[in-house]
């Protein structure tokens, strides 16, 4: 019966991940042994359970033979739901032929999730160099694993950045891939001035900017001299190795020429206009202010006169009232 037991196992497709060197998976199989209700069904368990081990092992050699701990955490965390709820189902079968089927569950689950690992999530870089910390599935330690740019080289192109003047730019050499790393890297930031594009760049002819942890920086307020070839190299700290490297080719616009419109003066008049009204000339100031000025005097004189007349008029009419008064006083009396 064993011997049929190891074959049918020998037949499933084995998981492709490191089931063994979790924990926690490894406590629910003695746990699975355990409750094996007779001491020959925990022996022919565990035996199934070490030559599960044996093709895990072997299976993932096939696949790299690692695991990131992200996604072993997921298969883990799915496995141990399906387990759970597995051994709070009534069990009718026998103890050994249900350890084949739950630990097939656990090969579906792990597959889905590695397949996608090793096809996606293992190496993302396009381009650069990266060292990543993952799990070995034969040691069940850690280790770095290098996954190099398919190019071959760092430099990952180059990016156009056209700005006006008085501007702002932002350079960003951010991507996805880049918190992989195993250790903490740094961007720096370094500037070649000139014209982009317009000769053959060495790498003395780069100033350092900045070295930050921040993938981007942002320049302001950018003038024409500032223009010309920055670059962005992600590298180990205290000089490391160069991960990854991109450039921007940023030209500045000048502001446009203001063009100021020309003041339009008139023509000087003929010299048949002279004595045109609406235009007068310097000659006709002086006997046109002595006129006014005449006439001015003259309002002003005949003003004074009528105003004396009315006065002169106003006391004789009041004389004549006056008497009249007084007469009428003297005949009362």
């Amino acid at each position: 019966m064993l011997l049929v037991l190891v074959s049918l196992l020998g037949c499933v497709p084995a998981a492709k991940a490191c089931l063994q060197c979790d924990r926690k998976i490894r406590l629910l199989f003695e746990d699975l042994i355990l409750s094996a209700p007779t001491m020959v069904d925990q022996i022919e368990i565990k035996k199934i359970r070490d030559h599960a081990y044996v093709t895990y092992r072997e299976t993932s050699r096939e696949r790299k033979g690692v695991v990131d701990p992200t996604t072993l955490y997921r298969a883990r965390t799915e496995y141990q739901s399906e387990f759970d709820r597995f051994l709070k189902t009534q069990h009718t079968g026998s103890a050994t032929f249900e350890a084949i089927q739950i630990m097939e569950k656990g090969r579906k689950i792990l597959e889905k999730h590695l397949d996608t690992f090793i096809h996606d999530g293992l190496c993302p870089n396009k381009c650069g160099l990266l060292k990543r910390r993952v799990m070995d599935c034969f040691s069940c330690r850690y280790k770095i694993y290098i996954c190099p740019s398919p190019s071959g080289q760092q430099d990952c192109g180059e990016h156009p950045v056209p700005v006006e003047e008085g501007g702002q730019a932002v350079l960003n050499c951010f991507l996805p891939w880049h918190p992989l790393l195993m250790e903490r890297p740094e961007y720096h930031y370094s500037w070649a001035p000139g014209v982009p594009g317009t000769k053959k760049m060495n790498e003395s002819d780069f100033k350092v900017l900045v070295v930050t942890d921040d993938s981007s920086v942002v320049l302001n307020q950018l003038h024409v001299d500032e223009q010309g070839t920055y670059r962005c190299s992600l590298q180990g700290r205290n000089g490391g190795t160069v991960f990854y490297r991109v450039t921007f080719l940023l030209t500045v616009a000048p502001f446009p020429d203001q063009t100021h419109r020309p003041i339009i003066t008139l023509p000087p008049l003929p010299d048949g206009d002279n004595y045109s009204p609406f235009q007068p000339t310097e000659g006709l100031l002086v006997p046109v202010i002595a006129m006014v000025t005449a006439l001015s005097l003259a309002a002003s004189v005949g003003l004074t006169v009528v105003l004396g007349l009315m006065i002169i008029q106003r006391r004789a009419t009041k004389k004549p009232r006056k008497r009249k008064e007084e007469k009428t006083t003297q005949s009362m009396v």
